[in-house]
């Protein structure tokens, strides 16, 4: 993240009205309770604003967000955040996000994008980091580079999961049809290494912990990932906003949206304290390898702003190549609808 951008987090003006705006939301009863005055907590506690955030707490990219929880980064921007863990799918989720039963979620920009373009009243505020996705093959099999997948089978968790999506964009990008020049089966994502000991799979795409996991525990060779390139600065993790909400109620979207990129810096600069708040989530990772899978994330990255809208545009350009989205949508005025620069 350029942090002498306008749009950075880190502009002096922004910074000053964010401040202002958060102590509205929070009025002048969570200032009282900093001092430990009696009953003072439980009228700071009546004074923040409640909402439904909806993420995966199994992915450890979302681990800004049980660290804005722990951290008090929603308290501090007057918020009483209720965590929802959603396990269903992607329409699913952008469903209730729409329609209220959720106010704002967290996930895969490369997942969102389709059923976006099916017209959700969904907006993205925030890109929230990159990294996280993996392609794996074994060191026996000599596959070091995409282009040795020509040919071969590729598992993965589901057909239209980012990692697939984002391989499938990147072969394309180097010549190799996505659809008849490399196979794909799909898993459940527990048994993608079984598939490739195997060999039923040359390699496996899926992201983090479990790839990462899968990639120490059976020595397996990272073919690539998904900071190569021009993807070194590109986010894949991001925060949708339901529609109403940030049209009726602009401060809520606004604190949101800065309590997760405070959550997210700051998460950058301790992932080892980040990993230990998210390790409930990951029982099959130890704190040490959530920390070092944070660690080889882009955290610092969470654009804002044009950035951000840039950055949509471009994913969208990505899947029309790959026939996830239509071809004649417009990418730019996909990503003017689909995102709100509520930080603005």
């Amino acid at each position: 993240m350029n942090h002498n951008d306008d749009t950075s987090l880190a502009h002096p003006a922004r910074r000053a009205w964010l401040r202002k705006t958060a102590w509205s939301a929070g009025g002048i009863a969570l200032a009282s309770a900093s001092f430990g005055l009696p009953g003072t907590r439980a009228a700071a506690d009546e004074a923040l604003k409640p909402l439904k955030l909806s993420w995966n707490a199994g992915g450890i990219c979302t681990a800004p967000v049980p660290v804005a929880v722990k951290q008090g980064f929603f308290r501090k921007h007057g918020l009483d955040v209720e965590l929802i863990n959603f396990a269903g799918s992607t329409d699913q989720l952008l469903e209730a996000i729409a329609t209220g039963k959720s106010d704002a979620g967290v996930g895969m920009a490369l997942r969102w994008i389709k059923p976006l373009e099916q017209g959700f009243d969904v907006k993205l505020t925030a890109g929230i980091h990159g990294g996280c996705m993996r392609i794996l093959a074994t060191k026996q099999s000599g596959i070091v580079d995409l282009q040795g997948l020509k040919g071969r089978t590729i598992g993965v968790s589901d057909m239209a999961s980012p990692a697939k999506n984002f391989f499938a964009i990147t072969f394309k990008k180097i010549n190799i049809d996505p659809e008849n020049d490399v196979h794909w089966r799909q898993y459940p994502a527990p048994l993608l290494g079984e598939a490739l000991k195997k060999g039923e799979v040359q390699a496996i795409a899926d992201g983090d912990p479990t790839i990462w996991t899968l990639r120490e525990s059976d020595h397996l060779n990272e073919v690539s990932n998904n900071l190569c390139g021009e993807y070194a600065s590109r986010v894949c993790c991001v925060l949708g906003v339901r529609g109403t909400l940030v049209r009726k109620d602009r401060a809520t979207a606004q604190a949101l949206t800065q309590a997760l990129l405070e959550a997210t810096e700051w998460t950058a600069d301790h992932p080892e304290e980040a990993a230990a708040i998210f390790a409930p989530n990951a029982p099959s990772a130890n704190v040490s390898q959530l920390a070092a899978m944070l660690k080889s994330h882009t955290h610092h990255h969470h654009p804002v702003g044009d950035a951000f809208r840039k950055e949509i545009a471009l994913y969208a350009d990505d899947l029309k190549t790959v026939g996830v989205i239509n071809a004649g949508t417009d990418s730019g005025r996909f990503a003017n609808r689909v995102f709100s620069d509520v930080l603005a």
